[in-house]
């Protein structure tokens, strides 16, 4: 994601301190290795799977392979069988989904065990509880086999070195082609994996594109509207145009995620900016008061629903019921919206909208992280250590195997049922299904919606749009210790004097005084802390 929202947003409040809390309680592991060995690290080879041909290709850039069918025949994706034998693997991780049924009453979950060939424990953690239970857990000492640690996870070089195994020889270069599903993980996903000059877990990727403006192009073409604005002034009679007060429809919805958009029009930085080594803060941007004053327009037009800024985590059903017809959020949604609002919705269209340059030209738009979180494996000896890592190549088995197809869609004439080629879950496999392995770890996404594969067109044609003008996170796969305890709390401060300018509640002057206590809070040692880390890694 390139904005700080949605999932990764309601983790960062107390993920620092959870951790830094459990460390502390079994000691600091020794000091961490200097920031420069991690430059001498040599990430896993890459090589991509050529299995199953898609549709629309991707690119280097970031564009995901379209696939607008589930193969006929799925390529078998361990012909020697099942490929963890062994002890059970205990595995703990964060679930954004109901609690799926447990095993004794769950037979998509049997399924993938037996598949696997051996016994996938999962403890499932409610994602907003997941902080203080990793607190817990490492606290006690009894650590799971495995275990997601979050990005702002606090003194993680430390807890690294001290709790968990060293993957390197196991992963560096090309020993990864001894797991040749974790090697189709693209290269960027594994920055993010290297603490302490080794590899030090494995990635869970995701999409480049990061968030997306969506727009209901149902309302659109009901007005014909054309959803290319061309420039700010545009889409605000855009906004203008889509918007009906008196049957309670509006434009907009997330007050935070319509300044990131302008933000993008403008040509912010990507919450970070770097040029030549030094580090600047989107908030500090030359940017950001154009951004804000753009959005303080939209606000005073009544172009925002009028709950924005009292309500929190209404947007997605407002947008999914029309209340508002654009929507910035994660790359996942598009498919979500569809699932979870298409029933009630009928004729629901959506689509991807990019920033237009602010007054013409080209906009931007901001790449998301490569890897959700991490995956770290409890120190054990090498034969424990491989076993987990051939049960996490099964968990990255990719798109158009048999595995993928069983991971994600259960087992056939139950879990789904088939249409054409494609499996369709039905209500059993929705909630079997829900198991989280996307969070243990994946294979590289994929666009595919077998409920309605026209969509798959309309994905890969805003990918390719947005990958002409992405815009990288600079820090991305670089830590700083002072963003992982202060990040959260400072966003809360600096979101609620963003949202008085915008409501004009307070004046855009309000602004500088808010950066000043940004960075007296933590922002200034992010910088530096950031800083260091590029030059060790850059030189």
């Amino acid at each position: 994601m390139g904005a700080p929202i949605s999932r990764r947003g309601l983790l960062r409040a107390s993920a620092g301190a959870a951790a830094g809390l459990a460390l502390a309680s079994c000691g600091d592991g020794g000091p961490a290795i200097p920031l420069a060995d991690n430059a001498k690290v040599e990430l896993p080879d890459y090589v991509p799977y050529k299995g199953v041909k898609p549709a629309l290709a991707g690119t280097k850039g970031g564009v995901l392979n379209g696939y607008r069918h589930y193969p006929a025949d799925p390529a078998r994706a361990f012909p020697d069988g099942p490929p963890a034998k062994g002890p059970g693997v205990r595995v703990m991780t964060l679930t954004f989904n109901p609690v799926p049924p447990p095993r004794s009453r769950n037979p998509y979950w049997r399924a993938l065990n037996e598949q696997l060939g051996t016994d996938l424990d999962v403890e499932i953690v409610p994602v907003g509880d997941y902080p203080n239970k990793f607190s817990v857990v490492v606290a006690g000492g009894d650590l799971p086999d495995a275990m997601l640690v979050l990005p702002t996870a606090s003194q993680q070089p430390a807890m690294f070195n001290a709790l968990f195994e060293d993957l390197t020889e196991h992963l560096s270069g090309p020993a990864v082609r001894e797991y040749p599903y974790l090697a189709n993980i693209p290269t960027d996903a594994w920055r993010w994996t290297v603490y302490n000059g080794g590899i030090y877990a494995l990635p869970m990727p995701r999409a480049n594109a990061g968030s997306i403006m969506f727009y209901r192009s149902d309302r659109f073409k009901e007005r014909e509207l054309d959803p290319n604005p061309g420039d700010f002034k545009e889409f605000q009679q855009l906004c203008r145009d889509v918007s009906d007060p008196r049957h309670s429809r509006y434009a907009l919805g997330d007050p935070i995620t319509t300044l990131n958009f302008m933000m993008e029009m403008v040509g912010g930085p990507n919450i970070w900016r770097e040029e030549n080594g030094k580090f600047t803060f989107w908030l500090e941007s030359e940017e950001i008061k154009e951004a804000l004053d753009a959005a303080r327009k939209l606000t005073q037009e009544h172009l925002l629903h009028p709950d924005a800024y009292s309500v929190v985590g209404k947007f997605k059903d407002w947008f999914g019921n029309g209340q508002i017809a654009l929507h910035y959020d994660g790359n996942a949604g598009w498919n979500d919206f569809y699932r979870q609002y298409a029933q009630n919705n009928k004729g629901l269209e959506i689509d991807g909208m990019l920033a237009p340059g602010f007054d013409g030209g080209k906009g931007s738009h901001w790449a998301g992280y490569s890897s959700f979180a991490v995956l770290a494996i409890k120190k054990a000896p090498k034969s424990r250590v491989r076993q987990i890592l051939r049960l996490a190549n099964a968990m990255a088995a990719p798109f158009g195997t048999d595995a993928y197809k069983l991971r994600k869609y259960g087992i056939e004439g139950h879990d789904h049922e088939r249409r054409g080629t494609d499996p369709i879950l039905t209500p059993d496999g929705t909630t079997e299904t829900a198991l989280p392995t996307g969070f243990i770890t994946d294979a590289p996404l994929s666009l595919y919606f077998p409920e309605r594969p026209d969509v798959v067109d309309r994905q890969h044609s805003f990918q390719t749009r947005a990958a002409e003008v992405l815009v990288r996170n600079p820090t991305e796969g670089i830590y700083s210790e002072t963003n992982a305890k202060t990040f959260g709390a400072l966003k809360l401060k600096t979101d609620d004097v963003l949202k008085g300018i915008m409501q004009g509640r307070d004046k855009l002057s309000s602004l500088d005084e808010t950066v000043r206590m940004w960075r007296r809070e933590g922002g200034d040692q992010m910088r530096a802390e950031y800083e260091k880390a590029w030059a060790s890694l850059h030189g």
